[in-house]
């Protein structure tokens, strides 16, 4: 394991991604961790007569997809979140691809604090949801401690 980058070692317009195909067991996964049965997400009857017309994922789930970009590529390993927002501008449906992006806008040194803008995009290009992140980098002192995991 690797010790993801301090914030001396972020720069600003620094960017990672993840894509991810929303399955239907993603939908039923996440209703039940969430407990948000809503039949808009999980019974395609009731969904028929919803202006969607069909069944749409739930509003957090492309935002959740920055997970993997936070604590795995920037700033990777050690990361820990503090604040977070979100729009959801489209509507995900079961089978979008969605690509979570993050970029690096402004760092607090003083503080160990990064701030990323986040942008959710289906396969399409469109923006479905957006939103801003910060993050406190990973310190320089637990880089020996992680490499003997």
């Amino acid at each position: 394991m690797e010790l993801g980058k301090t914030i001396s070692e972020i720069q600003i317009g620094d960017s990672a991604s993840f894509s991810k195909t929303i399955s239907e067991t993603d939908v039923y996964l996440f209703a039940g961790i969430t407990g948000d049965f809503n039949p808009m997400h999980v019974n395609e009857e009731y969904a028929k007569i919803t202006p969607f017309k069909t069944r749409i994922a739930h509003g957090p789930i492309a935002a959740c997809l920055i997970a993997p970009v936070l604590g795995l590529k920037l700033p990777g390993l050690g990361t820990i979140a503090v604040e977070s927002s979100s729009r959801y501008l489209a509507p995900v449906m079961i089978g979008d691809t969605i690509t979570a992006r993050g970029e690096i806008i402004a760092k607090d040194e003083a503080k160990n604090l990064v701030t990323l803008k986040l942008t959710f995009t289906n396969q399409h290009g469109t923006v479905v949801t957006d939103g801003h992140v910060v993050v406190m980098p990973p310190l320089e002192k637990f880089r020996n401690r992680i490499k003997d995991l």
